[in-house]
């Protein structure tokens, strides 16, 4: 099969692990992610690629170029290219949220379990798509 198609809801509120790439294509790629109680993404820059995030379940904030938001259970967020972000869990549950880049910032199918785990490897995305 072409493309992806499930359930993301009931993906991304079963997912336990810091990232897990579901679906790499050239120009997008849907990734999970699971933030413990107050755990972040990591402040970054995406010079070149745009960022959408869509929160399941959870509550936290996101900061985009300085700029403190508070996010919760069916927000969206996105972030445009270039700007600094983070986003924390500042609940007492897990934050589990999905985010789509565009383009592709991580290797296809790359599972890190916790934050650690993600910081130690080297998952840039390398060109390879999932199909």
């Amino acid at each position: 099969m072409k493309g992806y198609v499930g359930n993301i809801e009931d993906a991304t509120a079963v997912n336990a692990d810091f990232r897990r790439v579901l679906y790499t294509g050239n120009h997008l790629q849907l990734v999970l992610m699971a933030l413990a109680p107050g755990e972040d993404i990591g402040e970054e820059v995406h010079a070149a690629r745009d960022q959408f995030f869509r929160v399941e379940k959870g509550k936290g904030e996101v900061w985009i170029d300085g700029i403190r938001s508070q996010i919760r259970s069916d927000d969206a967020v996105i972030v445009p290219a270039g700007s600094r972000h983070n986003i924390v869990n500042s609940g007492k549950k897990p934050l589990k949220l999905y985010t789509i880049y565009g383009p592709p910032d991580h290797r296809d199918g790359v599972v890190a379990i916790t934050k650690t785990d993600a910081l130690q490897m080297e998952e840039h995305f390398d060109g390879a798509t999932t199909e």
